[in-house]
């Protein structure tokens, strides 16, 4: 039985990357991390990132491109993903401006389109949560929901974030079963127990993880991504401390 490999989101990493983008893809390569889902490329070719992970012994999991990237420049997008190996592209955040009923209207046609031409180039497109899109619209849906009703599930797939879920009250479980078919990539995070819900380490919190693993394993997810937005240890230090949890659970991570 294969383990699902596990990435860490470079987001995570911000800081470091600044310093030394390739440093720092190798600290997480030492850790033991299978890939790494990116959140910019640290001003390298798609030609020189690859050589970089292939050096290091990475793969590229996923790409998160931000909305208005992927409205004005897909095809320059697509080509980066595709010199780079990658087949999974995300859309990663909606700005305040763009959150009202009438703009998530406007959205289901553009990750449509923006899906429709990714799978005509070989590359899974998936919308990534936050806690907003689980605040009830004035037509009685749920932004999320709208979107994944709405949306051509052979074009747009979800990258569901299992803290942002459980902050919002909802159960990260549930909404895996759910979309069990479309799924292909999992954020797995960590929330604090006490009243501030902050990022924490896998393992050190309350989100239901060994439930989010285990009902995933029934999907068609094919990387763990491990995030923490922000952390009170060096990221360094939170993304050991997380791969550590999930290489201790390998007997859950078997499809």
């Amino acid at each position: 039985m294969e383990n699902r490999p596990v990435a860490v989101q470079m987001f995570t990493l911000r800081n470091e990357s600044e310093k030394n983008f390739v440093g720092t893809l190798a600290k997480v390569a030492e850790i033991g991390y299978d890939g790494v889902e990116f959140a910019g490329y640290g001003g390298l070719t798609a030609v020189e990132l690859r050589q970089a992970l292939d050096d290091l012994g990475l793969k590229p999991a996923a790409s998160h491109v931000p909305l208005t990237m992927l409205e004005e420049n897909l095809a320059e997008v697509i080509t980066y993903q595709q010199t780079l190996g990658n087949k999974h592209l995300v859309c990663p955040f909606l700005l305040p401006d763009r959150r009202s009923q009438e703009d998530y209207r406007q959205l289901i046609s553009t990750l449509n389109e923006v899906g429709q031409k990714c799978r005509e180039e070989g590359i899974t497109f998936s919308y990534h949560n936050h806690d907003f899109e689980l605040v009830t619209l004035e037509n009685g849906k749920k932004p999320l929901e709208w979107l994944l009703e709405e949306t051509n599930p052979e074009w747009v797939q979800t990258e569901l974030d299992v803290y942002w879920l459980t902050k919002a009250g909802e159960d990260p479980v549930n909404w895996i079963k759910r979309y069990r078919n479309r799924t292909p990539l999992i954020h797995l995070k960590d929330m604090t127990t006490d009243e501030e819900q902050f990022f924490a380490e896998l393992g050190t919190g309350g989100v239901n993880l060994d439930g989010v693993i285990t009902e995933a394993a029934k999907s068609n997810v094919e990387w763990w991504v491990v995030e923490q937005d922000q952390s009170r240890r060096t990221p360094l230090e939170s993304i050991t401390i997380s791969y550590q949890y999930l290489a201790a659970h390998q007997n859950i991570l078997k499809k």
